[in-house]
């Protein structure tokens, strides 16, 4: 593969789909300091993964993911750029190695935002877990990270087990009550997501981790961790918070 070529033709293609309008409302939501060209995120995986829709070698995947994280302009990165490492790695992660997990924590401690974070923590990481499970050993000290985006990468890598059916109940436990206390929203967003998943699929599970701390539960969590429960057992559980506010 010509990885230079083909990032500078995602570039180019890119660039001629640019909405300065929507480039300016991306920065304003984003609170962001990379240079952002305007292209909705649709149309960008479009152009990205045609670069991967061959049959790239795991060298020539890694290689385009780098190229494409670390394009600048006007020494800032871009914000499409940074989106497309994240597709790419995606779309082709059946191609990533153990090793590669240490490819996707150098690109999510290079971020500062969940655009970026996310895909990689489930799509990347999660499924490198799911696929190798002896690298989960990781994600037990990402969970205690300093870093608030690699801590959240610890929770958000869980969703591939629980979607595909085969949840690490153990550790969605023992992160969950490891982080329960944060303070941080976006940790305390993640963990009502897994349970929200989790949920979906071993609602009795939910229910019986959520109960016992009602007191130390923050509100996010909750809000999103009984989304899918049964009636009943929502309205006992906001029973039991309401009884707590008085």
């Amino acid at each position: 593969m010509d990885v230079e070529g083909e990032a500078s033709r995602v570039l180019a293609e890119l660039r001629a789909q640019a909405d300065p309008a929507r480039a300016e409302y991306e920065k304003r939501y984003l609170k962001s300091d990379f240079v952002h060209i305007g292209v909705p995120v649709p149309a960008l995986r479009k152009v990205a993964v045609s670069t991967v829709k061959g049959k790239p070698t795991r060298d020539d995947l890694v290689a385009l993911a780098r190229t494409f994280w670390d394009v600048t302009q006007e020494g800032r990165p871009v914000h499409e750029a940074r989106i497309a490492a994240g597709e790419v790695l995606a779309k082709r992660a059946v191609l990533l190695e153990p090793r590669d997990l240490r490819l996707a924590e150098e690109l999510i401690r290079d971020s500062a935002s969940w655009v970026y974070v996310d895909h990689l923590a489930e799509k990347v990481v999660g499924v490198l877990v799911v696929r190798y499970p002896d690298l989960a050993a990781t994600l037990d000290a990402w969970v205690a990270d300093p870093y608030m985006w690699i801590r959240r990468t610890a929770l958000l890598a869980l969703l591939p087990g629980v979607r595909g059916g085969d949840p690490d109940l153990g550790r969605i436990d023992r992160y969950g009550d490891a982080l329960i206390g944060e303070r941080e929203f976006f940790i305390r967003k993640a963990l009502g997501w897994v349970l929200r998943e989790l949920s979906k699929k071993d609602p009795a599970w939910v229910t019986a981790w959520v109960e016992p701390r009602i007191d130390t539960i923050s509100g996010v969590t909750l809000r999103e961790a009984v989304r899918h429960l049964p009636a009943a057992d929502v309205a006992r559980i906001k029973g039991q918070t309401a009884d707590q506010a008085r």
